[in-house]
């Protein structure tokens, strides 16, 4: 394994300890991370894939489990290359602007990909709700608006983070005990007082995702609310069907993060390297799963799937 001086003497670097404590089972953690990381890749690109092949699949619901498969690819490919060339490699510099652009685009598409959560939210909401107008209120071009409108207030949200980092002095210590360039970690390491920032990152916390997880939970309560006055049975149980899939991906994308948070935040007595593995788990997780939970739970996509598998 290659072995370098990693001085962090170059004030235009800093050093990633990957997880730190836990420095000679890195190769063994690289293990279930590159397999996550390969399973998510192969699963969300045939989603990718298999709707772009095919024109019966070009619909608003197929779009966004399209770009909900983006994001997921956007977040793991941001972080895990990286971290498995700290374990592996033992290439633990990374510049300031690399970190601060990897900083930048990881909470971008997080952000995004809970705003698509939410477009689904509403997605499902009329084709329950309303079915009637579900093909004149959301259209193709409608769903790539919304999905601009989402990408335009992450930038917008986001932005601001590596700004406020980049305008105060680093301290001489520039070692980030992380395997990415997490907002916290990399704060931790400023000589300036970091309350501004510290403020900011929970502001988006509670106006971002708080707001996300309110529309969503307005939208299946409304959902709910209608299935309760749907008299058929049958019926009954094809709306609530039309919404597992989603719920499921919903659970998979926001419980790793909000219990990843929640340890960070008020889990003192948690180590360090749990903390680490955790927040690295909640990208991995979500991207590994949606493109199984679509697979299982959508029988239109199984089949297109399926019939191309068969094919190879």
């Amino acid at each position: 394994m290659a072995s370098f001086n990693f001085t962090p003497s170059d004030a235009s670097t800093f050093i990633l300890m990957g997880i730190p404590g836990l420095e000679t089972a890195h190769i063994m953690i690289s293990i279930p991370f590159s397999t996550f990381y390969i399973i998510g890749l192969l699963g969300n690109f045939t989603i990718l894939f298999v709707v772009g092949k095919e024109q019966t699949l070009h619909k608003p619901m197929y779009l966004l489990i399209c770009m909900l498969a983006l994001t997921d690819i956007g977040k793991s490919t941001s972080i895990i290359p990286k971290a498995l060339c700290i374990f592996w490699f033992n290439l633990k510099r990374i510049t300031v602007n690399g970190c601060l652009a990897q900083m930048f685009f990881l909470h971008v598409v997080s952000v995004m990909h809970s705003s698509i959560l939410v477009t689904m939210a509403f997605d499902r909401y009329v084709a329950i709700c309303n079915p009637l107008r579900y093909a004149t209120i959301l259209t193709n071009a409608q769903i790539a608006k919304l999905g601009l409108v989402g990408l335009i207030r992450a930038v917008l949200f986001i932005l601001p983070l590596p700004l406020l980092l980049s305008r105060q002095p680093f301290c001489a210590n520039r070692i980030i005990p992380h395997t990415y360039c997490e907002h916290i970690a990399v704060a931790k390491i400023l000589c300036g007082d970091i309350t501004v920032d510290g403020t900011y990152s929970l502001v988006i916390v509670f106006v971002v995702i708080g707001l996300d997880l309110m529309l969503i939970f307005l939208s299946y309560g409304l959902i709910i609310r209608a299935v309760f006055r749907i008299s058929s049975k049958k019926a009954h149980q094809k709306a609530l069907n039309t919404c597992t899939a989603h719920i499921c991906v919903m659970l998979t994308s926001y419980t790793p993060s909000l219990f990843s948070n929640l340890t960070h935040q008020f889990g003192q007595g948690i180590a360090p390297h749990v903390h680490i593995i955790l927040a690295n788990l909640n990208f991995l997780i979500p991207t590994m799963l949606n493109p199984i939970i679509y697979g299982v739970k959508n029988k239109e996509l199984r089949d297109k799937v399926v019939k191309y598998i068969n094919r190879i």
